[in-house]
């Protein structure tokens, strides 16, 4: 069974993604945790609902999209992190810093507390006015907790399969394997392919097949360097594809990637050389990496060119993000998971900067000059940026735009509505000099305007729109380039600023905090319960199995996991539990219950519960704490900490008390230190912070600016403007005249229509469902795959059935894979006689025989259970209460077993048993194997391998091997060929497949 339900990005132009798998067993798989820019706690209440039965998680990018709720699930949800989580490095690492980021810029990222959550805990709340609705934030993670968060996640490599552990409330996950392939678009993006039984589910949502400047193309035809034309055997023919339908109505720019980065850098020329600034809206750590490294190069291309007068060489480039040190940081230790040409590149910077170096230890003369060469003279990565200088402080940025000069800023974010982005547009736009260059097309559908669109989206509105007329620049190879124009326009902004809590509103916000403080309470207390019962019970029960047979019934155990299952549930959904439900567990569940009826039970049915506590332990025996066992002059400190009092100085709980000393953090001299909820002085920085960009801000990369840079980094560090402590967030609306020019270039690095519609039918899955993408692109992308996979059969009701499928959010479609399986038992002889076979790793057999039915376990060890059971029954019909259902009385099940043919039928099928050949044999592999024997084989036209001259060897369209030739008693081949030519072939090929038949 696999049912797939969408919770967020299908058919909608919202880019958020967040998708359920529920396999067979009540295994379930999340896949993204994505926000948008809107940060609604409202549109995670569907994931919320269904963490408490959740297997494990995967994530695929590093972008807002697919990763922007991780934090907020993990400290709000309770449970949350006790599920285990999957990605790969880059993944884990890149997505660190862009949540750092978004929460030190976008105070909405807190999340405002609904207001039917305010005024169903807070009297005060619905009593008060409510004409102006109050927006109480909640408590936003800390930067070290962001980090906690992310170091839970377990990293994978490309292409190698894995099998997760399952969650603590979870089902047996049954030989579950996920293994995670590249998927280009991100560094570290993933496409995952899910294997579960007899389902293979390749989840792929925004990749890019094609090769870019950082990235390499995705994994569908062998990834970088693969040139396949068939996608590889792992991902290919899937009984599931999940694809997203972004851009299936986008047409690729003609000319490739180097047509657009052309574009892009004819852009920057037109505007720079009137004196402008441009702003490239961008994100945090994905495509930032793709952008920078572009015009990195591109500066030093035009710099190193004495003989071109480019404007470039007088243009200034920047990137503001308040994290992007730490960005560009892990970015320089990623290379592998980048494209080749950029190890390349490493590799030979690297070996010039060798060869220079033993140049000069072997120099008879060593000048000051040399000294200082050799001192600078390190091995730099692409990212080791020279021109691009990093900005991570407002103040800098507004020293920088208080003077006009030409300039290229890359900032953060995409959307506008948050981070530097949003300052250096309010700050540029009233110039009709600058220009804002997008890379993105936001979920754009049409020329409507839409309710709460982001300031990206009605940006690239107006260029559709293209109202007060277009400007036509003219680029280096004369290729035309639009701008257009907004005449003067008003862009509306909003400026969020988060104000500390006091009266009234502090008082609605304990309120709210004490009941969610009480209802976590009980929710822990109960469900830690039931986990440690529900273990004991299983482990009881497997301990006890090998040495009675009456505890080993299938059926109890079914029994008991039911059960405990049913307390699970009740648990989730705060409902009272009923004395059917508990069993004899009620009396010690329910107070004022002392007496239990056993009669007609069974098992444990029948004896007082009683729950064994486990002691924690492995292979090895049990835990221990190393400073239990600390000598007297020991124990006053143990790893550089006083662990007399580590208990109480350690930060508190959530709604644990403590003392008022205690509210903070403590040094090693018994000082208290500033915790996350303490709030910073304005003129006082942490003595334990360090600056992104190191001791000075001109020490970034290690090179010295022109006198502009150097004035930027006079400045110190700007202190946080955020509020410590329970806070609301004020909005105020402020209208900007809007002047500059809108020019649009596609950065996104997502598949397009033709791409999509080359690779899927590649891929042949059995089923397609589509997701993220806005409800005309699902529906184009799924009317063309229906034409090309033809994919509709007639069911038994004579209907056609479409196996393609665009559900919408919440909705759940059934996507299992149409095969029967059915359970039979081999007898012990038929099984002597099999004669296995390999073929590429994999053992292939084909057998007859006779079925007959006969029970599950019919071996001489469980006879005496069958008696015990039988004497059973017998007893409790006869004191068996009327409203007992009569379970025992049903037969026991059956199952065929398939045991050797008899004498008098294998005359009649003898004649139905025929030759069966196993394996797909490609010719490339058979042209290796033949040459590397010493034959010549070369390919004569399509799909033709000749070899020696004489044999042909052809494959058909179905995979059918025809060999036409011979070499047999010709006294010019050599005697290396005994058999002859014909016959080594044939030989091989039949090495290649497995030769199995019915007798």
């Amino acid at each position: 069974m696999f049912t797939f339900t969408p919770l967020l990005g299908a058919r909608s132009s919202s880019p958020a993604s967040q998708s359920l798998l529920e396999l067979d067993g009540g295994v379930k798989v999340l896949i993204d945790v994505g926000w948008d820019e809107s940060f609604d706690v409202e549109k995670l209440k569907d994931l919320e609902r269904h963490v408490p039965s959740l297997s494990i998680i995967l994530l695929t990018h590093a972008t807002p999209a697919h990763i922007a709720a991780f934090a907020h699930c993990c400290k709000h949800f309770p449970s949350f992190t006790q599920i285990p989580i999957y990605a790969t490095s880059p993944v884990i690492s890149l997505g660190r810093t862009l949540l750092q980021d978004i929460y030190s810029s976008a105070p909405l990222a807190s999340t405002i507390i609904p207001q039917s959550s305010l005024s169903e805990t807070s009297f005060s709340y619905s009593s008060s006015n409510k004409d102006d609705a109050l927006k109480i934030l909640l408590q936003p993670p800390t930067s070290e907790e962001i980090a906690s968060y992310f170091a839970l996640i377990h990293p994978l490599k490309y292409s190698q399969p894995h099998q997760p552990l399952p969650s603590p409330f979870s089902p047996p996950l049954n030989d579950l394997t996920i293994t995670a392939y590249n998927a280009g678009h991100t560094l570290g993006g993933t496409i995952w392919h899910i294997q579960h039984g007899m389902e293979s589910i390749v989840y792929a949502v925004d990749w890019n097949q094609a090769r870019e400047n950082v990235l390499a193309g995705a994994a569908w035809l062998g990834g970088s360097g693969g040139g396949g034309a068939e996608v590889i055997e792992e991902l290919r023919k899937p009984t599931a594809l999940i694809c997203s339908a972004r851009g299936a109505e986008k047409n690729a720019l003609a000319g490739g990637r180097k047509k657009r980065d052309d574009m892009l850098l004819d852009m920057i020329r037109t505007t720079v050389a009137r004196g402008g600034t441009v702003l490239i809206p961008t994100d945090t750590s994905a495509r930032v990496l793709e952008l920078a490294y572009l015009l990195e190069h591109a500066w030093r291309k035009e710099i190193s060119d004495n003989t071109s007068d480019s404007p470039l060489k007088k243009t200034r480039l920047y990137l503001a993000s308040r994290n992007v040190g730490a960005t560009m940081r892990y970015a320089r230790s990623m290379l592998e998971w980048m494209d080749e040409s950029v190890v390349r590149e490493f590799e030979t910077e690297s070996s010039n900067v060798s060869n220079k170096q033993h140049k000069r230890n072997h120099s008879k003369q060593s000048t000051n000059q040399d000294r200082d060469n050799q001192a600078s003279g390190k091995s730099s990565t692409p990212f080791d940026f020279k021109y691009l200088k990093l900005l991570e402080n407002r103040k800098r940025i507004e020293k920088l735009l208080s003077t006009k000069a030409p300039r290229v800023i890359l900032a953060s974010n995409t959307s506008l509505e948050w981070g530097f982005s949003n300052e250096i547009m309010q700050r540029v736009a009233a110039d009709p000099a600058n220009m804002i260059i997008l890379t993105e097309d936001y979920g754009f559908e049409s020329k409507e305007r839409k309710a709460n669109e982001s300031l990206s989206s009605t940006l690239l509105r107006w260029y559709h729109e293209r109202r007060d007329g277009m400007a036509m620049e003219t680029g280096l190879d004369g290729q035309n380039l639009e701008q257009v124009y907004t005449g003067g326009r008003e862009l509306h902004f909003r400026e969020l600023q988060r104000v500390p809590l006091e009266g009234r509103d502090l008082l609605i916000y304990q309120q709210y905090l004490a009941s969610r403080r009480q209802s976590q309470n009980f929710s822990r207390l109960s469900n830690g319960t039931n986990l440690e019962t529900s273990a004991d019970a299983v482990e009881e029960t497997s301990s006890t199995s090998s040495s009675s047979s009456e505890e080993s019934d299938p059926e109890r155990q079914g029994k008991a996991l039911n059960t405990s299952a049913k307390t699970a549930r009740f648990n989730r959904n705060k409902t009272e539990l009923t004395k059917e439900v508990l069993g004899v567990n009620v009396l010690l569940r329910q107070p004022g219950v002392y007496d239990y009826d056993v009669r007609g039970k069974k098992g444990r049915e029948q004896m007082f519960p009683f729950v064994n506590k486990r002691r924690r332990g492995d292979d090895f025996g049990d835990l221990i704490r190393p400073e239990d066992y600390l000598r007297a002059e020991e124990r006053d400190e143990f790893d550089g900490q006083d662990m007399r009092d580590i208990d109480i100085r350690k930060q508190e709980g959530f709604g644990q008390k403590r003392k008022w000393q205690d509210s903070g953090l403590q040094n090693e001299n018994g000082r208290h230190v500033d915790g996350p909820n303490k709030r910073r002085q304005p003129g006082k920085a942490s003595s334990n912070e360090v600056p992104a960009n190191g001791p000075t801000a001109n020490s970034v990369n290690g090179h010295s600016g022109p006198e502009e840079e150097d004035s930027l980094g006079e400045s110190e560090d700007e202190p946080e403007d955020t509020a410590a402590g329970p806070s609301k967030i004020t909005i105020k609306a402020r209208s900007v005249e809007v002047n500059l020019r809108i020019a649009y270039i596609d950065f996104a690095g997502l598949h397009d229509q033709r791409i999509l519609s080359m690779i899927i039918p590649l891929i042949q899955p059995k089923k397609l469902i589509l997701v993220s993408g806005n409800a005309s692109e699902t529906e184009y992308l799924a009317d063309d795959c229906k034409q090309k996979l033809k994919t509709s059969i007639v069911d038994a009701g004579g209907k056609n059935t479409d196996y393609v499928f665009t559900p919408s959010n919440g909705q759940t479609i059934d996507a299992s894979v149409d095969t029967n399986a059915w359970t039979v038992k081999l007898s012990d002889a038929l099984v002597r006689r099999l004669h296995w076979q390999n073929v590429r790793g994999l053992g292939v057999v084909t057998l007859m025989g006779h079925l007959a039915p006969t029970t599950l376990n019919e071996s001489a060890e469980e006879v005496s259970r069958t008696k015990k059971l039988k004497m059973l029954k017998s007893e409790l019909e006869e004191s068996r209460p009327n409203d007992i259902p009569k379970a025992l009385e049903q037969a026991p099940a059956l199952a065929p077993i398939l045991d050797v043919i008899p004498t008098n039928r294998i005359s009649a099928t003898r004649s139905v048993a025929q030759p069966l050949h196993v394996g797909d044999l490609r010719l490339a592999d058979l042209r290796k194997i033949l040459q590397s024997t010493g034959h010549t084989a070369e390919f004569r036209g399509e799909g033709t391998l000749l070899i020696d001259g004489l044999v042909a060897v052809r494959k058909s369209g179905t995979g059918k091997i025809e060999v036409e030739g011979g070499g047999l008693n010709l006294p010019e081949i050599r005697t290396r060929t005994l058999e002859g030519s014909f016959y080594v072939v044939k030989q091989k090929i039949y090495e290649g497949l497995a030769v199995i038949a019915g007798g």
